[in-house]
């Protein structure tokens, strides 16, 4: 299958062309003097911008960083790795090292799309010019993709547009305003690019105009917001699948008109191994990246009632009647899964194998294992084992931008800038009916509308990487953050619904026999410090016009 990976072992040797000064022109590999004087050397280098994307560390799995960031929020744990740990609890400093690969990495990056963009003219006389246009479209959309994380996650930030040479490396911080809207102007320029493109994993304008919706939405421009966002619907390129669960496997993403833009793998270059860090221990997965029990909880009843106002919910058999995408995100207890009962009750000392004809009882390590679920769930979505002897080998593609995001936020824009009308609810019933919900009726007010699309985001895009911003923009951060993070009774279910709030987060304050509930950790959340993260120490050593976060 063709795809931008094509370029990647041309690639690799040219390592440090973006970010060095020469002395001399190397005899075996290109200089960044004499970089860049073909059509072929441009397409390289873009190919080295894109590889940026792919990401990896330890806390991220192998695989860029953006999906994995939910783990800092109320809906998920990391149980394995510390500095994770620390930015979802409230205890993170400045030398944290999770944040510091986060910013070192937006920056290497943005560092290679501002090479590239400085220095394409060397080319332009022997470069098509339709193909040189393109690749600067696709380079602005990538450098706006990384100052859109680092603005979401950090405020203001240095905004810096070309190569810098050691005596220009001290940059004071950039009010986040201008630097939204340079990546706003970015993505205009950038919408020059084709509709449809026929090599998976490259920018469309699709991507362009959905990206540009984000980071309008997420500034609240809610005019910018809804128009690229209806310009993507418009486009007549995407549409919903049928079948949410497809999404995240790889035959269902071979086919789908859903994805927008998305991360291209395979398992001798780029890869990943979630399905081995979120899977069961039945699976042989770590069980590492879990949901919390208020993720599960805050999942609607067939009838679009919460799950402490429905009928249809039953204590004894919560996971009935529900919101269908909570079993495609979520494993339950009494799922089969990788041809074994999944169980987590302690007292499920054996459970059943269905790998094997007839079905054996064999040690459930579910409920064994000492590093089993400590939430009592695991995460579904992503772990699609094409390979179960593989799991560290994972080639289902990451989603970075989505049809039904689109239509969330075109959604979202319009209710926030009280311009309500049929489309409105169009955008966001098309995402509920697919999941087999029923439609919201006309004549909500602004403030139930409100409700109704955040609960959705949390609901369709839980484990892709929004829910973070979207507590912190929301400024729920402070409500949804501190505290209790809980997860199952170890050895029984909860006697009554928690009480559901109008963004979906429950309160076990009611709940006869919380106490019983497990207590993961006990998080902290600063609201005068923690809507933002603290710049790394290291930074602020080596570029003294930086200032300090608030508080930090």
């Amino acid at each position: 299958m063709k795809t931008i990976i094509k370029y990647i072992s041309i690639c690799l040797t040219i390592v440090g062309v973006f970010s060095c000064s020469l002395d001399r022109y190397p005899l075996d590999a290109p200089s960044d003097q004499t970089f860049l004087a073909t059509e072929n050397e441009l397409e390289m280098a873009l190919t080295g911008c894109y590889n940026q994307l792919y990401f990896g560390t330890e806390a991220a799995y192998n695989i860029t960083l953006y999906p994995i960031m939910d783990v800092y929020t109320d809906i998920a744990w990391e149980r394995a790795v510390a500095s994770v740990q620390q930015l979802g609890s409230g205890i993170a400093d400045p030398d944290n090292t999770q944040s510091l690969a986060i910013w070192t990495q937006a920056y290497k990056a943005i560092g290679r799309s501002n090479f590239l963009l400085t220095n394409m003219s060397r080319a332009k006389d022997v470069t098509n010019p339709d193909v040189y246009n393109r690749i600067a479209a696709e380079a602005r959309f990538l450098r706006a993709y990384w100052y859109m994380l680092l603005t979401e996650l950090y405020g203001d930030v240095p905004l810096i547009l070309e190569p810098q040479t050691l005596t220009e490396a001290e940059v004071a911080r950039t009010p986040k305003s201008q630097v939204v809207d340079q990546m706003l102007q970015d993505l205009t320029e950038s919408e020059i690019l084709p509709a449809e493109v026929s090599v998976k994993g490259r920018i469309s304008k699709g991507a362009v105009l959905a990206l540009k919706a984000k980071i309008a939405l997420y500034n609240e421009r809610w005019e910018v917001a809804a128009d690229a966002a209806e310009k993507c619907m418009k486009l007549g390129v995407y549409q919903l699948d049928k079948n949410y669960e497809d999404l995240f496997t790889n035959p269902g993403q071979a086919a789908s008109k859903e994805i927008i833009f998305s991360l291209q793998l395979d398992k001798t270059v780029w890869y990943h191994n979630i399905a081995l860090g979120c899977n069961s221990r039945m699976t042989r997965g770590y069980s590492s990246k879990v949901p919390t029990q208020a993720m599960v909880d805050s999942y609607e009843c067939t009838d679009g009632l919460s799950i402490d106002k429905s009928p249809l919910y039953d204590p004894l058999k919560p996971f009935d009647n529900r919101d269908s995408r909570l079993k495609v995100t979520i494993l339950v207890p009494g799922e089969v899964y990788g041809g074994y009962q999944f169980e987590t009750h302690r007292d499920s000392i054996k459970c059943w194998n269905y790998n094997t004809n007839p079905a054996t009882r064999v040690d459930n390590q579910d409920a064994l294992n000492a590093y089993a679920s400590f939430t009592g769930y695991i995460w579904k979505k992503y772990t699609y084992m094409e390979d179960a002897d593989a799991l560290n080998r994972s080639t289902v593609s990451f989603i970075m931008l989505r049809y039904a995001e689109v239509l969330l936020m075109y959604a979202e824009s319009k209710i926030e800038a009280n311009q309500i009308d049929n489309s409105v609810y169009d955008a966001i019933n098309q995402v509920r009916t697919r999941a087999q919900m029923p439609a919201l009726k006309q004549g909500l007010s602004q403030a139930e509308l409100r409700s109704a699309v955040r609960k959705e985001r949390k609901y369709e895009l839980a484990l892709e990487g929004h829910r973070l911003f979207d507590i912190r923009r929301w400024k729920i951060a402070e409500k949804v953050m501190p505290g209790e993070l809980l997860g199952r009774i170890p050895k029984g279910l909860l006697s009554n619904a928690p009480a559901i709030d109008q963004w979906g987060t429950p309160d076990y304050r009611n709940v006869s026999n919380k106490s019983e509930m497990r207590v993961i950790e006990n998080r902290l959340f600063d609201p005068a410090r923690d809507y933002l993260y603290p710049i790394p120490r290291i930074e602020m050593e080596t570029n003294k016009a930086l200032v300090q976060n608030p508080n930090y």
